[in-house]
């Protein structure tokens, strides 16, 4: 049997299985196996700290369809430790490689830096946040772990963890042979069967069905199959917000994105008013519901995740997501499903905009000017806060044009995922939306763009401190020290910034960005400090004590997806 080593046969397998890149921080424990990724022909993308590292990883591999951070034992891998958090919750394929102590130094009774005591710590620790946690401490058996472990990331679109000892880099092991894909999912055939004709008999008789498209579309790559459903049924399409873009928002028969109270009323009349919702690859949760404003209660309900078939209240365990999306749209009749005539958001949406010349910023404002902007070849980054609202009426172009983390929420994700995404995708161009607050947050990685050159577009909104906190409960916690954002393009040492406040100056600004290509275009725009989305203020009324339906909705449960073969 030909000979490999284990670093050797780790990083074949990464390639194989499409990573390009890696990001992550140097440390004692890891150069070794750095020194070996690098020249197994994987970049290596420095940022400024580990949690940055997994954010820049977490986008990259949402459109790459699988990401990597390389850091090191105990403070490294800790410290990334929230952003692999939010990977498992939102169903991102990440791989995490830590470089350990050597295996002689792990029986010694003597406490290693970088320690909390107990070796086996990191590897119990992700455990809860991975589908799998492995050290790689014997070389006969760290092939059989490498594929075990890799293979569940890439079925189970989940992050995993590998822990390789200094020691074991270069110690011999068998070489890898093709890469085996997993397994695809597959559906028990009489259960499959039996679902699609429940699902078909309440389609076939619904007076206004309409399909809710969620985020598991993307992951497991069934935009294809979805689309064909999508043209075969007729009926509106309204997506949640994670899964905003598994269909062109261009699309004749796309609705936009529905989130409850925070929906625009075109979108939500459609959706609640839906007689059968057939909810493909959703998440029913708190945010897709406008925490818990939204109104679907009272009607039949298909919801599809990965390996789980939900019909009302009839339960089809073992029948996974494609399946049902192909058997489907196989069994549409064709003229298709009925329904009442619909405004697609196209429609409804003007995508045109003329600036008013000294006319003041707004939110409101800014948004549309970014819907005239953004065209095929842009990739939207939405901050957690009400960027992120915000940007639910954009109205995107191509799948994967979005990027937010509108499950997990973790304020500071967009600008180290901006890193990611540009490396991911080099022909589409990322416009982050982000506040002051997140911006805060990891502020760091600018410097990582300005190292790269990357031609990022960073519309950084500057409404005085924690402007969502506000909207839900005031205090001094929401306040933070200013900054002069724009001028910190110069102190990074590359690209260039701007301050506008009227929307004639934020027209000036994003068509330099537009021609510039040379580092990052940081416009830091000028708000009022409780000025807010419309979609925040859907929100806020539909709260409201004196509407007096937000005590009388009971929440729907979350559903995260099982994880059955």
């Amino acid at each position: 049997m030909a000979q490999s080593t284990v670093a050797a046969y780790l990083l074949e397998r990464l390639k194989q299985a499409g990573v390009r890149h890696a990001f992550g921080v140097p440390g004692d424990y890891v150069l070794t196996f750095m020194d070996r990724l690098i020249a197994a022909g994987i970049e290596f993308v420095g940022t400024c700290n580990e949690l940055n590292a997994g954010y820049a990883a977490d986008a990259y591999a949402r459109i790459n369809g699988i990401g990597c951070i390389c850091v090191t034992w105990g403070v490294g891998g800790f410290s990334a430790m929230n952003a692999i958090a939010g990977a498992y919750a939102e169903q991102v394929p990440l791989v995490v490689l830590v470089g350990g102590p050597r295996t002689t130094q792990r029986r010694s009774s003597m406490l290693l830096h970088h320690s909390v005591g107990d070796f086996a710590t990191m590897q119990q620790t992700y455990a809860h946040i991975t589908v799998a946690s492995v050290v790689l401490d014997d070389p006969a058996e760290a092939p059989q772990r490498i594929d075990r472990a890799l293979a569940r990331c890439i079925a189970e679109k989940r992050p995993i963890m590998i822990e390789i000892p200094a020691d074991m880099v270069d110690r011999p092991c068998h070489a890898p042979g093709p890469f085996a894909a997993p397994d695809r999912w597959v559906s028990d055939p009489d259960a499959l069967a039996e679902a699609l004709d429940e699902a078909m008999s309440l389609l076939a008789t619904a007076k206004r069905p309409v399909i809710l498209g969620g985020v598991e579309l993307h992951r497991y790559g069934l935009m294809d199959e979805f689309h064909r459903l999508v043209e075969a049924s007729g009926v509106p399409v309204a997506t949640t917000l994670l899964g905003k873009t598994v269909i062109s928002e261009h699309h004749p028969q796309a609705i936009g994105v529905y989130e409850g109270g925070m929906s625009r009323r075109e979108i939500r009349d459609v959706v609640e008013q839906a007689d059968v919702l057939l909810c493909l690859g959703a998440w029913i949760s708190d945010i897709c519901l406008g925490i818990h404003t939204g109104r679907l209660e009272g009607r039949h309900m298909i919801l599809a995740n990965s390996g789980r078939l939900k019909i009302s209240q009839h339960v089809y365990e073992q029948v996974w997501i494609g399946d049902v999306v192909a058997g489907l749209a196989e069994r549409m009749p064709k003229a298709g499903l009925t329904h009442p005539p619909f405004r697609s958001v196209s429609q409804l949406l003007d995508t045109a905009f003329v600036a008013e010349p000294g006319r003041k910023l707004t939110i409101s404002r800014v948004m549309k000017r970014i819907n005239a902007f953004i065209g095929n070849d842009t990739t939207v980054i939405a901050e957690t806060g009400d960027s992120i609202v915000a940007a639910a009426d954009l109205v995107m172009h191509h799948d994967v044009g979005f990027i937010g983390q509108a499950f997990y929420l973790s304020i500071g994700y967009a600008l180290p995922a901006t890193l990611g995404a540009a490396l991911a995708d080099p022909a589409r161009r990322p416009l982050a939306l982000i506040g002051d607050g997140a911006f805060q947050m990891s502020a760091q990685e600018l410097s990582s763009l300005c190292r790269r050159q990357s031609n990022v577009i960073l519309l950084l909104m500057n409404n005085d401190g924690y402007t969502t906190e506000r909207v839900i409960h005031e205090g001094p916690y929401n306040d933070i020290q200013p900054w002069a954002y724009h001028r910190l393009p110069e102190v990074f040492g590359g690209g260039w910034g701007e301050r506008v406040t009227t929307e004639d100056e934020l027209d000036v600004a994003l068509e330099r960005a537009r021609g510039s290509n040379r580092g990052p275009a940081l416009i830091e725009i000028m708000l009022d400090r409780l000025d807010t989305s419309e979609a925040l203020k859907r929100l806020g009324a539909e709260l409201s004590p004196d509407k007096g339906r937000h005590a009388a909705q009971e929440p729907i449960p979350v559903v995260v997806p099982t994880v059955t073969r």
